[in-house]
């Protein structure tokens, strides 16, 4: 059974049967058929962190769609890890678009989400019409895989690799300490990191003392901890299981990004910015807002004008 959302006039979801499995979606704006943006959430999340900017979107003129992607919510958990590679991850976006009849969209992802929408620009570029994106610049691939490349940086601790090499481990200890993982997760104007070093995810997860100001009140957080009470972590964490997967199926692939693109930075954020992101996104303006990693629910004013500003732009 979905669990009913009610916050900030949050739409009630609809399950939709897509790319072989079903994805739960958020609509709202139907009205403005024609117009379509889709929002794509990052990790841990859900739909629900773009509770701000969906109804801002739609009185602005837009479809707004909002998936909890595969791994999510009452979204389909495949059992199988390489069903959350990014062909497939993008694979749900184009049918998604398909669905509704769709050629196109203007797609906006934060955190993983923004990993999804850089390469959807990618594997399909005629689906995308404009690209904009939160806290996690363009990866360039390089020429070593992802993990295997943190790994030498980093150590085996780093969650990315320990998520790669011991697998099961992260997703039992967060499935064990949902709430308190959450809660000490979604932070306000504070680097994603606990006061203490190590593995990250688990710390965070054990921490017993909070640190830095919550950015949602205990109704907004109860919405993320039933849907992952509901899905668990496996699936959201086999995303990152299929990272060097993705560096061999991105081999071919034409690197740059053609579609106008808007990249919003966190100051406070502990991913860095991307210096050379004009050299692989040519068409591409930057905004910098102060706060942290969380920049749609820290600062969503800000980012909604900041959104909205841009799109006029084009729309003027």
């Amino acid at each position: 059974m979905i669990a009913e959302i009610k916050s900030l006039e949050f739409p009630s979801p609809n399950i939709i049967s897509i790319n072989g499995i079903e994805l739960e979606v958020f609509e709202a704006g139907k009205e403005n058929i024609g117009n379509p943006i889709v929002l794509c959430h990052g990790f841990p999340e859900h739909a629900f962190s773009w509770r701000y900017q969906i109804s801002a979107l739609a009185k602005a003129g837009y479809h707004v769609i909002v998936p909890n992607q595969r791994g999510y919510g009452y979204s389909s958990c495949p059992k199988d890890v390489t069903a959350y590679d990014i062909t497939h991850l993008t694979g749900d976006m184009v049918a998604l678009l398909d669905y509704y009849n769709y050629k196109d969209a203007v797609f906006v992802g934060h955190d993983w989400g923004a990993n999804v929408v850089w390469n959807l620009a990618l594997l399909h570029p005629e689906r995308v019409n404009k690209v904009i994106n939160l806290a996690l610049p363009y990866q360039e691939r390089g020429k070593k895989p992802w993990i295997e490349l943190m790994e030498a940086f980093f150590g085996d601790d780093f969650y990315f690799v320990h998520f790669n090499k011991h697998p099961g481990v992260a997703d039992a200890v967060l499935e064990n300490h949902t709430e308190n993982f959450l809660r000490n997760l979604f932070r306000k104007n504070v680097p994603l990191a606990p006061p203490e070093p190590g593995m990250l995810m688990m710390n965070l997860a054990k921490a017993e003392k909070p640190f830095g100001e919550s950015i949602m009140n205990d109704d907004d957080l109860s919405v993320f901890v039933k849907a992952f009470n509901n899905s668990g972590f496996n699936g959201a964490i086999n995303w990152y299981r299929n990272l060097d997967r993705n560096w061999h199926l991105l081999a071919d692939i034409n690197p740059i990004i053609k579609q106008p693109t808007l990249m919003i930075y966190g100051n406070l954020d502990m991913i860095p910015k991307f210096e050379r992101l004009q050299d692989f996104v040519p068409n591409l303006d930057v905004i910098s807002l102060d706060c942290g990693h969380h920049i749609q629910q820290e600062l969503p004013q800000e980012t909604n004008q900041s959104i909205l500003k841009w799109l006029a732009e084009f729309n003027g």
